[in-house]
């Protein structure tokens, strides 16, 4: 009697059943799976997505990678996203892409970036009349001209299009404004992305500055009352008084826009988002060596720098004023000679350093000593 062999077959429960063919079932084209590279061959890549499931990657579809991509993805054991086309081929497999899962992927990167309005770096890589063509992972982006820096001034449609490619090759900063994937659109800005920068440069600045600092900045506005100077993503300002120790009536003669400048900052109001800077508190004080220049009984020879009630302020060298009162005119005509920008010769009778204030004669000067001085002025 032949004897009968017992076969021993793997045991599968109704639940595995139903596992894996609920998985099966779920499998649609279009949907995004996470997967693993069980093998990598000729004919394309073995793919384990889950669910005792295997999917295969057909070798054409990874042609369109790059050669770094391509060696990342083959390697067995690597995690990648496959996006499933077939659920069935001839063969009764599932068939899956890598490359229209990296496209989709970049797609909710895409919309990603437009919903947090992140600023993206992106390389040039090539150009048409009407903008700059980058590169967006397996997508292609479009930045029009009208969304780029610096072309609404040129006016000639040959010297635009000369400036668009001569930007190709370079990186660029972006952000995203469209994204349509119906229509296959996906357009950028710099100008919206400069202003982000912007925006967040000046914040930074702001949190950065600190009284008593030393920047170096360029003067970005030139008014009666001050200078604005840009720092380096937001202005601040040198009033007029300080600009410097003695009076500038007119800051546009001296300085012109553009120009570098070093400044020490005074205050910041975060708040109000205004910056207050000196000039004038790098240069060093005439006050604090007025006394190795003047004495008491010297003569000197100013200018009127103002007209008030009480007397004439004289301005001796910039930055230390000295006042004529009332009372030490020659006369109570004299005053109405007087105007400001004239010149005047007086007599120190009292300097007070620590309080700035030089008192100022006229009538103290004696005949003989205005002869002298002016005698030694005419030589």
């Amino acid at each position: 009697m032949e004897e009968v062999k017992e076969t021993v077959t793997e045991s599968i429960s109704m639940e595995d059943l139903s596992s894996e063919e609920l998985d099966f079932d779920e499998l649609q084209p279009g949907q995004l799976r996470e997967g693993v590279v069980l093998a990598a061959s000729d004919d394309g890549l073995l793919v384990d997505i889950g669910g005792k499931l295997d999917g295969f990657v057909p070798i054409a579809d990874l042609k369109g990678l790059s050669e770094e991509q391509t060696a990342e993805l083959t390697s067995e054991g690597q995690t990648l996203q496959v996006l499933v086309t077939k659920t069935r081929d001839r063969n009764g497999n599932v068939e899956l892409s890598v490359s229209q899962a990296l496209g989709m992927a970049d797609w909710i990167e895409a919309e990603r970036l437009k919903e947090s309005e992140e600023v993206y770096e992106a390389a040039i890589t090539t150009s048409n009349r009407g903008g700059l063509l980058i590169e967006f992972g397996q997508l292609q982006g479009f930045v029009p001209m009208s969304q780029l820096i610096g072309f609404s001034r040129i006016r000639s449609a040959d010297k635009r299009y000369l400036r668009l490619h001569a930007m190709v090759g370079k990186p660029i900063m972006l952000k995203v404004i469209e994204v349509n994937r119906e229509r296959n659109r996906l357009i950028f800005s710099q100008r919206a992305a400069a202003k982000e920068w912007r925006t967040k440069r000046r914040g930074r600045l702001l949190g950065e500055l600190e009284p008593g600092q030393i920047r170096t900045g360029r003067l970005s506005q030139i008014t009666e009352f001050g200078l604005f100077v840009n720092l380096g993503g937001i202005d601040g300002l040198v009033h007029v008084s300080e600009l410097s120790w003695g009076r500038i009536e007119n800051p546009a003669e001296i300085y012109t826009v553009g120009q570098k400048v070093k400044v020490q900052v005074l205050n910041v109001d975060v708040e109000r988002q205004r910056i207050g800077l000196s000039i004038k508190a790098l240069l060093d004080d005439p006050w604090d060596s007025v006394i190795e220049r003047y004495s008491e009984g010297d003569l000197a020879k100013g200018v009127i720098s103002q007209v008030v009630d009480f007397g004439i302020f004289v301005e001796l060298e910039p930055g230390i004023e000295g006042l004529l009162h009332n009372t030490e005119l020659v006369s109570t005509d004299q005053r109405e000679e007087l105007a400001a920008g004239k010149e005047i010769l007086v007599k120190i009778i009292r300097i007070e350093s620590q309080r700035r204030r030089i008192g100022l004669s006229v009538k103290q000067v004696q005949l003989h000593e205005w002869e002298e001085w002016h005698t030694g002025e005419a030589e």
